[in-house]
């Protein structure tokens, strides 16, 4: 059997777990890259053994021998790249967030539904194997009904700058980029219930903290220090149809001791962290149990979750697995993250219809 040809659109940092992740699949080939940056795209190309180097997607999607495409790309761009590639016939990957406004996630949604076309976003703490370790105990009923759970996503200084700080690129801070892993894994867990309503706040008070010395932290390529109109910290309560709530609280940059990640889930009969590391906790024999399950890693595997997240991609595309993370999923996070930002801008609760 003849390997399934790959692009990948966007060659900057993200797309190098991506293309890792690929050459380890036996039934992919990497057959071209892009990027706007020629000299990048043909680094990465080189590196990974694309035979074909593109500066314009367009040209990429045109080839009909692509079976299918990663977008590691700017947020603004995700939904054209998307639409475009599924217009072209190819099945997409598209990196989180899906789009950057709840429209734009549905003219996604309409072209998957009439394309047939596989689109998997790229919510890949889904993928990681202690998620779905969890998956099981919440699905055989150890948490029994989870009506609270507790995102957090908080660095002390992790202000990546760049397009990751230009709102008109990005769509927003550390809501959009980090904070959306941490609320959709949570809401993953409990079940994907559709929200009711979202109050949330935004701040945008310390800027970038580029004077702080001695103490270093990932810049983005385009890093310029001068630039930053992203929120520092956002905080929300969101409210479910089914009575379940989710407070979520991300950062960029605050005034803490340390960076923190938390997932915690609540039940009437037991409860959960998926981090800052994997535990359940339930009763038996009316005594309080604290379980610490025996795993490789008991946080999160950055590189077994996106080898697990591009091999469920390829299962899927061939039609082996639905995928775990498909394009309604996609809107129902930009309805909560797109909540969140207008919430904060208006200073009042967001309220949204029953379906």
């Amino acid at each position: 059997m003849s390997k399934l040809k790959i692009g990948v659109i966007g060659t900057g940092s993200i797309s190098n777990v991506h293309l890792d992740a690929y050459r380890n699949n036996p039934e992919v080939e990497i057959y071209a890259v892009c990027d706007l940056n020629e000299e990048r795209a043909k680094a990465s190309a080189q590196k990974y053994g694309a035979t074909h180097v593109f500066t314009d997607y367009n040209e990429l999607l045109a080839l009909p021998e692509i079976h299918a495409v990663s977008i590691c790309t700017w947020n603004n761009t995700h939904a054209p790249i998307s639409i475009a590639a599924l217009e072209a016939g190819k099945h997409v990957l598209v990196e989180k967030p899906m789009t950057q406004t709840v429209e734009q996630a549905l003219q996604v949604q309409e072209t998957v539904r009439r394309t047939g076309k596989v689109l998997q976003v790229g919510f890949v703490r889904r993928y990681d194997p202690n998620a779905q370790i969890l998956k099981q105990f919440i699905d055989d009923g150890l948490l029994g009904n989870i009506y609270y759970a507790k995102a957090s996503s908080l660095r002390r200084l992790g202000n990546p700058g760049g397009w990751f700080a230009d709102k008109e690129r990005s769509g927003g801070g550390p809501l959009i980029d980090i904070g959306v892993h941490v609320i959709d894994v949570c809401w993953y867990l409990m079940g994907r219930p559709k929200v009711r309503s979202i109050s949330g706040s935004a701040y945008h008070l310390l800027g970038n903290r580029s004077n702080v010395r001695h103490l270093s932290f990932y810049k983005a390529a385009d890093y310029d220090a001068s630039k930053n109109t992203v929120e520092d910290m956002a905080n929300a309560l969101i409210r479910f149809e089914n009575g379940a709530s989710l407070m979520v609280d991300v950062s960029f940059t605050l005034h803490a001791k340390k960076d923190e990640t938390a997932v915690k889930l609540f039940g009437d009969k037991g409860g959960a962290e998926l981090e800052p590391e994997l535990a359940l906790i339930t009763e038996r024999n009316d005594i309080i149990m604290n379980w610490a399950p025996q795993v490789d890693h008991l946080s999160f595997n950055f590189g077994a979750a996106f080898q697990s997240e591009i091999n469920h991609f390829i299962d899927a595309t061939l039609g082996r697995k639905e995928t775990l993370s498909p394009v309604d999923d996609g809107v129902e996070i930009m309805k909560i993250l797109c909540g969140i930002y207008e919430s904060a801008e208006t200073g009042r609760e967001i309220v949204f219809e029953e379906a």
